[in-house]
């Protein structure tokens, strides 16, 4: 499959802005480099280890600190080690240069041809993302096998709102979307919005006024004890049993010397490494399906078909617009959602721009004119196609594993994009949209489709379903491979060993809302605050 659409959407979605910066990292006294910790450190075993300092593993530890020792694990860099990260001004930057093993990001390229990212840097995808903020629809706590307690989950996303989310100012081309959401049907108008709810609405953003970042990072700035130790530039290639029951990791630092941590006898290791990293760990550590295991000849401490199983991706379908006029650059702000949860969203550019060898997909004579380019973009919540993760050939860690999402291979799935597709295609139908289209050689004024057009016949499921095949890319919201009541219980706990949990949205069977940030974020935050209620009260 084609990945040029992918990199259209990415590099729109990370194009520069310039704004005031003045980064706060006072989480920074809590941050050690691996490289730099003393052997007899390694002797003081923790109350909790925490593996994966992103969207869930910040929260989560920051909230066990309140009364316990944690030591959270992250196998990338501090954020300041990439300033481009920091703010809108340095995003493309962040993006488009080489994947040295060392950046903020990692790429892989799913066995479906389909380019994506994983976040490897401390703040974990958070701090790579588009920034859009938007909570979990209903239907995600009414499924899924966790008993939710919702007073709990509302005072969670609170918690997170209150360090991360601020209300954007809608650019003129927000705003004109917005109209033409409305115009097309993608009602209500429910103005300014956290929650997912039927209609079109304005999203909070990661970015505050100043076009600074408010990544999964900024929850370290809570803690008030000196119960937390931060350890980046380490990569945990291990998770320590003894029988069937958790007691340490193994990991290294960057110069590839080993080291080990334990935890105390009450204690648990959870991971948090994310939809990739969690079920590869379960796997490198011994748990998952025995004939697997057994033929890269890799200890089994316990079968478990289901670990990297059910993976699922939500596949992006839409279209690139070029527009005869400038428009400022913008991310995300305003999103449509239907009944059926099928969300709708878009963002701008002015070109000219300077394009990377690795995103020269426009004609070389397109990047001197005096032109912008929107992209139109949608996804839906429940996907029915699902694949697999397995470990490839090698079982380093630093590498990342074989990934399979099979796109649309449900019928379903494939019906929702066409429906979609044709919601897009009202919205360019629009009065509002009348003004970005441009006049043909006969007068008739035509949408100027960059890449892939719409079907000219788009009653026509065939054609439509054939566009949605051809032209599918990520948002980057996958999860699976850990689900709840497969691989863990409704308290996360990995079923059959003991003091081990898995807290990320490798658990999550759909994808929570919009984006799924707020929801992992949410997820840290519950998971720890009922951890500490049930240890506190034993």
């Amino acid at each position: 499959m084609k990945h040029s659409t992918m990199a259209t959407f990415l590099l729109l979605t990370l194009i520069s802005i310039s704004v005031d910066t003045k980064p706060i990292n006072p989480y920074m006294k809590f941050v050690h480099n691996a490289n730099n910790i003393p052997d007899h450190q390694e002797q003081q075993p923790y109350d909790y280890i925490v593996i994966g300092g992103g969207t869930a593993g910040c929260p989560l530890a920051t909230t066990l600190s309140t009364n316990f020792t944690v030591l959270l694990l992250e196998r990338g860099s501090e954020p300041t080690k990439f300033p481009s990260v920091l703010n809108k001004q340095g995003l493309l930057n962040a993006f488009t240069d080489d994947d040295d093993g060392k950046g903020p990001y990692e790429r892989f390229v799913s066995e479906d041809g389909v380019e994506n990212l994983r976040g490897r840097i401390l703040g974990g995808s958070s701090m790579i993302n588009a920034g859009f903020y938007s909570r979990a629809h209903r239907e995600f706590f009414e499924s899924g096998g966790v008993e939710w307690e919702m007073e709990m989950v509302e005072k969670g996303y609170e918690w997170v709102e209150e360090t991360v989310v601020s209300r954007p100012s809608l650019s003129s081309w927000q705003a004109a979307l917005r109209r033409a959401m409305l115009e097309g049907g993608v009602g209500p108008d429910n103005g300014f919005d956290l929650r997912s709810v039927v209609g079109t609405k304005t999203g909070g953003s990661i970015f505050d006024e100043h076009g600074n970042r408010r990544g999964a990072v900024e929850f370290l700035n809570k803690v008030e004890s000196n119960n937390l130790k931060v350890v980046v530039e380490a990569s945990v290639h291990r998770i320590i049993f003894s029988g069937l029951s958790a007691t340490g990791v193994s990991y290294s630092d960057s110069k590839g010397k080993s080291h080990t941590a334990y935890i105390r006898k009450k204690g648990e290791i959870i991971l948090s490494a994310g939809a990739i990293g969690s079920p590869q760990l379960l796997l490198l550590s011994g748990i998952g399906p025995i004939s697997h295991l057994s033929s890269l000849n890799l200890p089994v401490v316990l079968h478990q078909p289901h670990v990297g199983e059910f993976m699922s991706d939500n596949p992006r379908f839409g279209v690139n617009i070029m527009l005869p006029f400038p428009l400022p650059t913008t991310t995300v702000e305003v999103v449509g959602t239907t009944e059926t949860n099928t969300h709708f969203e878009s963002l701008s550019n002015f070109l000219p721009f300077s394009i990377p060898p690795s995103f020269a997909l426009l004609p070389p004579h397109s990047t001197s004119l005096n032109l912008s380019l929107v992209v139109i973009s949608g996804k839906f919540s429940k996907v029915g196609s699902v694949g697999s993760l397995r470990l490839n050939s090698s079982t380093d860690v630093r590498r990342s594993p074989t990934v399979r999402f099979n796109y649309f291979t449900q019928p379903e799935d494939l019906a929702q994009c066409v429906k979609g597709l044709r919601k897009i295609g009202d919205l360019l139908n629009t009065q509002t949209m009348e003004k970005i289209k441009t006049a043909d050689l006969e007068g008739k004024k035509r949408v100027q489709f960059l890449g892939v057009p719409l079907p000219e016949n788009m009653a026509d499921d065939g054609l439509v379903g054939e566009f949605c095949r051809k032209t599918v890319t990520t948002f980057w919201h996958y999860h699976g491979g850990c689900l709840v009541g497969k691989v863990v219980d409704g308290n996360y706990r990995v079923v059959g060993v003991e003091k081990l949990r898995v807290v990320d949205g490798s658990t999550f069977s759909d994808s929570p809302g919009t984006n799924p940030m707020a929801t992992v974020s949410m997820l840290g935050r519950y998971v720890g605050l009922k951890m500490l209620r049930e240890r506190l009260s034993a």
